[in-house]
């Protein structure tokens, strides 16, 4: 079961880091970047909100795909290579580009009016990797958390 996880997150990962590149690249051509379903690309990947301190999301959006391409691949290849905390900062960084997806999500929906159809791929990438690997984590997460929180109660 952890290799076939371990697996789609390489795949996805890999199809991610596609994605954005084709992001950056297109923006860099003369044109504009079209949007498969109708969307309004352009308008989103060149907006005020496309940097993040200087720096252009799809860029991020790439390095974090290929960290996780990287670290997953190295998982399946040698799962002893890394320290049994990487999976944890894995988790950590899946995390983080989850919530920066919703994120960029709410600004698309709220702030621009504006849909980038390739956006919205790639933050339901990015959903599905943070996903799989917090299904894989086989609720050690939840017990990491308990431990640096406390026991905590709804009721």
């Amino acid at each position: 079961m952890l290799f076939f996880a371990n697996f789609t997150v390489v795949i996805l990962a890999l199809l991610g880091f596609s994605l954005a590149n084709y992001i950056r690249v297109t923006k860099k051509t003369p044109g504009t970047l079209l949007c498969p379903l109708e969307g309004s690309c352009d308008a989103v990947v060149t907006s005020q909100f496309s940097k993040i301190a200087g720096i252009s999301v799809e860029t991020l959006g790439m390095a974090y795909y290929g960290l996780t391409f990287v670290t997953y691949l190295l998982f399946i290849l040698s799962p002893t290579i890394l320290p049994g905390a990487s999976s944890y900062i894995m988790l950590g960084v899946g995390a983080t580009a989850f919530l920066f997806s919703i994120y960029l999500t709410a600004v698309q929906s709220v702030l621009l009016k504006h849909w980038c159809t390739w956006c919205l791929c790639s933050a339901g990438i990015s959903t599905i990797i943070f996903l799989i690997v917090l299904y894989s984590s086989n609720h050690k997460a939840l017990e990491l958390l308990e431990t640096i929180f406390g026991k905590f109660s709804l009721f």
